[in-house]
């Protein structure tokens, strides 16, 4: 079981989305392990978004991201990084296959409505980030239902 941290951005807060995201991801049958929405500080924008910090579009990046409240989650399966890097779809929303969220959800690159970890240790590293207090553990009954058990 992996688990990956997932941003919905203050666009999608904003549109209204944030149900519909959810239910993508648990009727694929992730599961949640942790969710808040919050307003995020610059410094956490700015230790999140480190790799971009020399890029031209960084500022602008962190204005948008401290623009409104996102919701931080957590979600948990076999292979969920790849799984939800699916279902969220590529960066650019206009480009976006329909079917993905971004895809049926999105026009832009920039208002993409979702952040979703991009491998093991990003994950890792940003579940530490937005859930310094860990994530939660529990039993999921549909998961019998969800993965062969062969």
């Amino acid at each position: 079981m992996e688990t990956t941290l997932v941003l919905v951005k203050p666009d999608g807060v904003q549109r209204g989305r944030i149900g519909t995201i959810v239910a993508r991801f648990e009727a694929k049958g992730l599961k949640l392990v942790g969710m808040k929405l919050m307003r995020p500080d610059r410094k956490l924008l700015e230790t999140h978004y480190a790799v971009h910090s020399a890029r031209p579009f960084f500022g602008s990046l962190l204005k948008f991201m401290s623009a409104g409240p996102v919701v931080a989650m957590a979600l948990a399966g076999e292979g969920a990084i790849g799984v939800v890097r699916t279902l969220v779809g590529p960066t650019n929303g206009a480009e976006a296959a329909p079917g993905t969220i971004r895809g049926d959800y999105g026009m832009s690159k920039s208002f993409n409505l979702i952040h979703a970890s991009d491998g093991a240790e990003t994950a890792t590293s940003e579940l530490a980030l937005w859930f310094p207090e860990g994530t939660l553990d529990y039993d999921l009954a549909s998961l019998g239902w969800v993965y062969d058990p062969e």
